[in-house]
């Protein structure tokens, strides 16, 4: 560790732009690893001073990015990608997909500013011309897992129509210039999870459990996810607007097994 955070000279990008000594990708990563840790041992009857002491060992993480990290970027209330770092990267989008928010309204600027945000998506460095679409489909999650749904939305129905029903591809693709935009099935799957873990908020948290924070768009009235294989089962999940409130529905075929009403960005705990 180095001032509290892990001391990495790698990151996501494979050393393709500087990282310095300690990263906000790989901090952030293990952030969320600690947390993973304490609900998978919660599940497998774990030793609980072992899982005490990873969630102490998150929280101090989590106050040790903001103080390491943290920091105004070119008029951006955000993170510093490495100590040294003064120009905006994509990577800043790495703490929202993680559950950090203390700094998501900064950064959700930078991210959308014309210093990031290209028109093929989220410049991987503020001014250069390489992209990866790995970086615009975290952030699109992790924007909407801050709750900025309606500006999230606004981004991804470019993102979309740009990549998926352009003149390219009709799917993600990995990297320009680097490989010329070839398609990596990794990309694919990032774009299915801007829909599951950031419109509909699914963070695992067991075996046969989860909690999830619903993001229905204001000009939605209702959206749904069918056949969920997961937890060993098949299961839907909607979500309607009514009378001011969302209306969770969670179902097996014609059983109802779960229904309630709860406020905009409220966090429902389902356990099957």
């Amino acid at each position: 560790m180095k001032g509290g955070v892990v001391i990495s000279d790698t990151d996501e990008l494979e050393g393709r732009f500087p990282a310095g000594t300690a990263n906000l990708c790989t901090s952030s990563l293990y952030y969320d690893a600690l947390n993973s840790a304490v609900y998978l041992g919660q599940e497998l009857g774990k030793d609980k001073r072992q899982l005490k002491l990873y969630k102490e060992q998150a929280a101090k993480l989590k106050t040790s990015i903001e103080k390491y990290f943290g920091s105004k970027v070119e008029g951006f209330d955000t993170y510093k990608y490495y100590k040294e770092n003064d120009t905006l990267r994509a990577w800043i989008c790495i703490p929202l997909t993680m559950g950090i928010y203390e700094r998501s309204r900064g950064t959700i600027d930078a991210l959308f500013s014309p210093r990031l945000w290209t028109t093929d998506g989220l410049a991987s460095l503020a001014g250069d011309k390489t992209f990866w679409d790995r970086s615009t489909l975290y952030a699109l999650r992790g924007v909407l897992a801050a709750g900025e749904t309606e500006k999230a939305l606004q981004f991804l129905h470019y993102y979309s129509n740009r990549r998926l029903l352009g003149e390219h591809v009709p799917y993600p693709v990995e990297a320009y210039p680097e490989g010329s935009q070839r398609q990596l099935s990794a990309e694919s799957g990032l774009y299915c999870r801007i829909f599951t873990e950031g419109l509909f908020g699914i963070r695992p948290d067991g075996l046969n459990s989860f909690h999830f924070t619903p993001r229905l768009p204001a000009a939605w009235p209702m959206m749904r996810i069918r056949h969920i294989h997961a937890f060993d089962r098949d299961f839907d999940i909607s979500v309607e607007r009514v009378a001011g409130q969302l209306k969770i529905t969670i179902a097996e075929g014609d059983t109802i097994r779960f229904s309630r009403l709860i406020r905009d960005g409220e966090t429902v705990p389902v356990r099957f």
